[in-house]
């Protein structure tokens, strides 16, 4: 208890901390004067005297261990103990940010590690703690698009509906135009200066009642910039089919249109990213989280308490034991 208080408390004055040097010189002082003070008798047997030591010569180094006492804490009091309470304000103008996330079942594929799906949730994670004063929100899209999560500040509720993202919550495809149209709608009433969306993919659009060329325009009339990404490998990746015998491991052909998604990205202002393995996808989202940098401005706030109250007490009392034991229980008679 006494170790957690000392690691909280900051002294103004260490430098009173140098008297601490009068310590041992007092007590070589005391030492030196009480050895002259006593008398010396020569006697040639200490038999008689045996047993006629009294109580009060036991108590006679007390008064100056208690005035030792009484200097070391008026040392620390001088020393000033400050307890220190720290107080930040962080004042910022953050980005509004989409996530939008392809869930498709080819999201399944284990060319990523455990696979495409959670891979891509990892990294999202990531990124959203990295953003402390933006508003994040998550869209999901395969064959329609959904808003797992509106625009938010509440980091937990965000990780917990990304938490819960998994193939097989919407019907199957790769609706990109649904789900960035979604994403632009939920951003078309923002207040932010800067609105983007993040669009992951591992394929082509096959359906939606959206098509992507519209869903760009769209996001270029409302001021959105738009980086996508295309998540796959080279040529073919293992992907888990249900068949009746049960789960079996295929390989299909990874099929990304980059040509749309690079023209997505380039004509709202943003980039396309191919990802192609778990260590790519983290260097594309860090990426990104330095080209949308938000403005923060923190303010801290420092309030010191003196903590030399109790010393100086303590102090007054061990000089007040002293007198009282010099004027009472030790008092010299002439």
């Amino acid at each position: 208890m006494l170790y957690d208080w000392y690691q909280h408390i900051y002294f103004n004055q260490p430098a009173f901390f140098g008297l601490f040097a009068l310590v041992p010189l007092l007590i070589w002082w005391e030492v030196k004067r009480s050895g002259r003070s006593q008398a010396t008798v020569m006697v040639s047997s200490t038999r008689a005297f045996r047993g006629t030591r009294s109580w009060k010569n036991s108590l006679r180094p007390l008064p100056f261990i208690f005035r030792l006492l009484a200097l070391c804490c008026l040392i620390i009091a001088l020393a000033r103990p400050q307890s220190r309470n720290d107080e930040q304000l962080v004042n910022g103008e953050g980005i509004d940010i989409m996530l939008c996330l392809d869930i498709s079942g080819s999201m399944l594929a284990q060319d990523f590690t455990p696979n495409r799906m959670e891979a891509a949730k990892n990294v999202a994670g990531e990124f959203i703690d990295n953003r402390p004063t933006d508003r994040i929100g998550l869209v999901i899209f395969s064959g329609e698009s959904f808003t797992m999560c509106p625009l938010t500040t509440d980091r937990s509720v965000l990780k917990a509906q990304l938490a819960q993202v998994q193939s097989g919550l919407l019907e199957d495809g790769t609706a990109i135009g649904s789900g960035l149209a979604t994403g632009v709608d939920r951003l078309r009433s923002s207040p932010s200066k800067s609105k983007v969306i993040i669009l992951l993919t591992d394929g082509e659009n096959n359906g939606g009642l959206i098509d992507p060329n519209t869903a760009k325009e769209i996001a270029k009339e409302v001021g959105v910039r738009v980086y996508t990404i295309g998540m796959g490998t080279e040529g073919f990746a293992p992907v888990p089919v249900q068949t009746p015998g049960g789960i079996v491991m295929q390989r299909e052909k990874v099929n990304i249109d980059e040509k749309l998604l690079t023209q997505i990205a380039n004509e709202t202002g943003g980039h396309y990213y191919r990802a192609k393995d778990n260590e790519s996808l983290k260097s594309i989202y860090s990426e990104i989280d330095r080209l949308e940098k938000s403005k923060i401005e923190v303010t801290t706030l420092r309030r010191y308490t003196e903590q030399f109250y109790p010393f100086a007490l303590a102090a007054a009392l061990f000089l007040l034991l002293e007198l009282l034991l010099k004027w009472t229980v030790l008092r010299k008679f002439p």
